[in-house]
């Protein structure tokens, strides 16, 4: 473990956790898209999307807890994002006669985005950068002591 460990393992999460704030406000600013793109000559809905994240290494959450239970406990490496998934729930059907996009029963397809799911998704992910800008600045100030103690 480096002195810089900490600083890598918060960047790493900082910066997925900021990746999961940008999906959310495009799954938002989709919310009412209902020609997101073309699927057999026909327009679909926009489909929610959602980030996943594991720990860099791959390992399991048992691994990480087995090796802090043990004397020689090493530390994870921080978080990466392995791909954006399309939510695979299906759409909503609005009856709107007068829309553009309805079909012959009046009723809209409408995107599968639920925006109370997506306020809590970012008031989640804004937590988890909150709580990492804490832990960075915690290491940064116990450096800096570090420094101190040399003079």
């Amino acid at each position: 473990m480096t002195i810089f460990h900490g600083f890598n393992t918060s960047a790493s999460a900082l910066t997925s956790q900021r990746l999961r704030m940008d999906v959310v406000s495009a799954n938002m600013a989709n919310a009412d898209s209902t020609r997101a793109q073309m699927v057999d000559g026909e327009w679909q809905p926009y489909r929610r999307k959602m980030v996943v994240m594991q720990p860099n290494e791959g390992q399991p959450f048992s691994h990480f807890l087995s090796q802090a239970k043990s004397t020689n406990t090493q530390v994870g490496n921080g978080v990466k994002v392995t791909g954006i998934i399309n939510d695979t729930t299906p759409f909503k059907q609005v009856y709107n006669p007068e829309h553009p996009d309805a079909n012959e029963l009046g009723y809209v397809q409408m995107p599968n985005v639920d925006p109370l799911r997506e306020m809590i998704d970012l008031m989640s992910a804004t937590r988890s950068y909150e709580a990492n800008v804490t832990t960075l600045n915690a290491s940064k100030n116990m450096l800096l002591k570090a420094l101190e103690i040399g003079k």
